[in-house]
């Protein structure tokens, strides 16, 4: 029997397991579908020359995952890839507001709606960098984050503490409309914030537009080249290099604890 079974070969799991391997743990790894990686696979169902991302497509988390980067799944053939900008929201007029991982470019392109508003989104990335490695600690570090959120309520006091906890929790069309006159950075924003599967009306939409957001100003929304299932041929493979073992086909109907 191995030190560890893991249930369902999708992108958490994998990662649980390559940490377990890496700890000197015996894994095996059990996967429902005829293949593994869960929301993080690619086929050819379109065209066989063309290769289509089936559920997820970009990871601006895996990108500033530290705990993904220990695990450098590049030595494994994961590549990543980056589109010229991170996104765009175009609009009917011809005007666009575009998200670069140059903060320039993004700015200058928030002032073409509004003068200004690239001033207001260079501030917005401030706060972000003040509270990135707070925020960063808490969303990898197992659950409960007790520590890291500590440390994290000490930047939010030192970033503006009662004032940007509150705009963290507005909607996210709030938000836009309190931080830029224009358009444009309301657009990037929302948009962003539509990615969580929350309206713009929603309370605390604002905080992941603007979380998801700088994520792309940060790290951008890298993919992998040759299509998502890449990142999860990465994992599988570095586990395997370590005594580990995915098998697919197997449903688990339930566990069993003894002694």
């Amino acid at each position: 029997m191995p030190d560890a079974v893991v249930i369902g070969a999708g992108p958490n799991g994998l990662v649980a397991a390559n940490v377990l391997a890496d700890a000197g743990w015996s894994v095996e790894v059990l996967e429902e579908q005829p293949e593994p990686g869960g929301a993080v696979r690619h086929d050819r169902g379109v065209d066989p020359a063309f290769v289509n991302d089936l559920f997820s497509s970009f990871y601006p988390l895996a990108a500033a995952s530290p705990v993904l980067a220990a695990l450098r799944p590049e030595e494994h053939g994961l590549r990543w890839s980056h589109a010229p900008s991170v996104l765009a929201h175009p609009l009917t007029d011809g005007s666009c507001a575009v998200l670069d991982r140059n903060i320039d470019i993004t700015a200058a392109s928030l002032d073409t709606f509004e003068p200004g508003d690239g001033a207001a989104w260079q501030r917005l990335h401030q706060v972000w960098q003040s509270l990135r490695p707070g925020l960063l600690d808490a969303l990898f570090t197992p659950f409960p984050p007790i520590r890291a959120t500590a440390r994290l309520a000490l930047r939010l006091r030192a970033a503006g503490g009662l004032r940007m906890a509150r705009s963290l929790v507005l909607p996210v069309r709030r938000l836009g409309e309190e931080e830029f006159r224009g358009q444009g950075g309301r657009l990037l924003l929302a948009g962003n914030a539509l990615h969580a599967d929350l309206a713009p009306e929603s309370a605390g939409s604002g905080g992941f537009g603007w979380l998801m957001a700088m994520l792309g100003q940060t790290y951008g929304f890298p993919v992998p080249a040759g299509g998502s299932g890449a990142l999860t041929s990465a994992l599988v493979r570095r586990l395997e290099t370590r005594g580990g073992r995915v098998r697919c086909g197997q449903r688990v109907e339930h566990v069993v604890v003894r002694g």
